[in-house]
């Protein structure tokens, strides 16, 4: 594809992000006529011809602002179907946090496994590729589908902004859950690679049944370092307090949080405020990080996903 070719798509609600983006790669966000009916149907209209165009639709897939998450999946889908129907060459979904993507197993019997019939709605509109940003578990997400994937990676960009901001001496990146190892560890190496020495690394027991959250053991040193808590999401916060709890208790110096996306759900904000966090850093992929600043204030660091995406649609 040539770089006039490339278009870019973003239905109701992401034209934020969106815009950002366009302006990264150096192109204008097509307009769309969008309507709401009174009976909670819309209707979504290209106004230019897409013929052997390489389109990209991006939104992020999270309830806000007066749209579910299930109203911006269903946007999303049929944007993406029209697009097909109308000769694009290619149909990128760019879905910088995927919704459904934490129900990826079965964990009891006849539970559902919500990551696959996603891939399949998607896959069912006639995408040719999905894009998204730190997905919560990268192999159930590859496995999903059957059109190519990618997951992007927003830690080159957090450790960036971590060590401008707080450049931190002696480090421990900790995991607030034995099942994001893998992720921390990836934290570490990025961070290792900027430093020059290798941090620490640890990681908390963590139990959940019935949406209840129990475990509170730390596995790993952090007294006298500053804790580097790594997470792909922040919807609650009582994960990343409990773990700002245990690293405090432990003698760590400071704890920050490093997470890619903030949804900052419930009474995230009071949960958050209370921990004993010196710094939270998350992405713009959810609208809700730029209003948690009016609780957190300069505790919370916002970092461009941006450039992020605008590098990886401009490489094809």
């Amino acid at each position: 594809m040539t770089s006039a070719s490339l278009r870019l798509f973003a239905p109701a609600g992401q034209t934020d992000l969106a815009g950002t983006v366009a302006a990264h790669l150096d192109i204008e966000l097509e307009a769309l006529e969008e309507r709401d009916f009174e009976d909670g149907e819309h209707k979504t209209r290209l106004l230019e011809p897409v013929a052997d165009s390489d389109c990209h639709v991006l939104q992020s897939l999270y309830g806000h602002d007066g749209y579910s998450v299930n109203d911006r999946l269903i946007r999303t889908l049929f944007l993406l179907a029209e697009l097909r129907d109308h000769r694009a060459a290619r149909v990128t979904a760019v879905l910088p946090y995927l919704a459904y993507a934490r129900k990826d197993r079965r964990t009891k019997p006849l539970d559902p496994v919500a990551t696959r019939y996603v891939a399949q709605l998607l896959e069912a509109a006639g995408v040719d590729r999905v894009d998204t940003l730190d997905v919560h578990n990268p192999a159930a997400f590859e496995n999903a589908f059957r059109v190519p994937v990618r997951n992007l990676e927003a830690g080159p960009w957090l450790a960036d902004a971590v060590l401008e901001s707080d450049c931190p001496a002696a480090v421990t990146v900790v995991s607030p859950d034995a099942g994001g190892y893998k992720r921390a560890e990836r934290f570490r190496e990025i961070l290792a690679g900027r430093i020059g020495t290798r941090p620490g690394l640890a990681f908390m027991e963590k139990k959940r049944s019935a949406g209840e959250v129990s475990g509170d053991t730390l596995v790993g040193g952090v007294a006298g370092t500053t804790a580097v808590l790594v997470d792909d999401m922040i919807s609650s916060g009582g994960t990343l307090a409990r773990a700002a709890n245990a690293c405090r208790q432990a003698g760590a110096d400071r704890v920050l949080a490093v997470a890619t996306h903030g949804l900052f759900t419930g009474d995230a904000m009071a949960t958050l405020e209370a921990a004993p966090m010196d710094r939270i850093y998350v992405t713009d992929t959810v609208a809700a990080a730029s209003t948690a600043g009016d609780a957190l204030g300069d505790r919370l660091a916002v970092v461009a996903a941006g450039p992020i995406l605008a590098e990886a649609i401009a490489d094809g």
